[in-house]
């Protein structure tokens, strides 16, 4: 799962923007945006509330996938995913 990566890359094309552009106007290293568009790198929150405002998009749109990003990325790399997965669920509905 990638869809940050995905919304970021998509955003940056649809402006006409190339990695380079986007980065200059970041002040962030080119092969930083680079891995976060391919999912290989999470973008800080502060990078992440850069990049939103650059390429306009809503900022909470973004951390939210990847605070799921995140969730999901523990998951997959814990050996107790059921038991996190009961307590994701049941905080969750607390919240919603």
């Amino acid at each position: 799962m990638n869809k940050v990566g995905n919304i970021i890359r998509e955003k940056r094309k649809a402006k006409n923007l190339l990695l380079r552009h986007l980065a200059a106007k970041l002040d962030i290293d080119v092969a930083v945006i680079s891995k976060i568009e391919r999912g290989e790198r999470t973008a800080s929150k502060e990078q992440l509330i850069k990049i939103s405002k650059v390429l306009e998009i809503e900022a909470n749109l973004l951390l939210g996938y990847q605070i799921v990003e995140n969730i999901i990325l523990e998951l997959e790399n814990s050996n107790n995913s059921q038991e996190i997965r009961k307590i994701v669920k049941k905080e969750l509905k607390q919240i919603l």
